[in-house]
Parts: structure tokens; C-alpha cells; sequence
């Protein structure tokens, strides 16, 4: 199965790398791929408990899906996820 989020803070292409390394981390999801110009992730799972660990994996990186609380502290999570992403692309 596959779904998509529309998640905030999602700036640049180190972000996108950050979220695809990450992401693909997670036992049972698969095929991540990041839409930088609409604030997208998609990706594929097997079941609805690797969904809620994508959302909970994205807040913690200072990517919270549209909707949920985006507070200073995730903005900022979100700057340091860019620069690690832009350093390890």
C-alpha cells in the first residue's frame, strides 16, 4: 500500500535527503520519495502502525505532518535535519 503527508518546515533538497535516509530506515516502508515543491513524502507500508511511525519519525525530525503542532522547537530540528542532509549528500 502506499500514502502520502503533506508535512511542514520542508525547505530543500538536504532536507529531502535527511527524510528518504531516514524514513528508509523503518522495518516495512519503502519506496520514500520526497516532493520538495509541494511539501510531500510518499512512501510505501504494510501496515497502518508503520504510518503512525513515519508521522512520529517526521515530527521528530522537525517535519510535522499539515496539522500537527509545529512548534519552535521542531522548526528548529528542522534546520539542524537540513544541514545533515545537505552535509551527507
Amino acid at each position: 500500500m502506499e500514502t502520502s503527508f503533506i508535512i511542514q518546515n520542508l525547505k530543500c533538497g538536504g532536507c529531502e535527503n535527511t527524510i528518504v535516509t531516514q524514513l528508509s530506515k523503518l522495518e516495512g516502508i519503502s519506496e520514500v520519495k520526497v516532493v520538495v515543491e509541494e511539501s510531500t513524502v510518499q512512501f510505501g507500508y504494510q501496515n497502518l502502525a508503520q504510518v503512525e511511525a513515519v508521522g512520529h519519525t517526521l515530527s521528530e525530525l522537525g517535519y510535522p505532518v499539515q496539522g500537527d503542532k509545529n512548534t519552535l522547537g521542531k522548526k528548529v530540528k528542522s534546520y539542524v535535519s537540513c544541514m545533515i542532509g545537505r552535509v551527507n549528500q
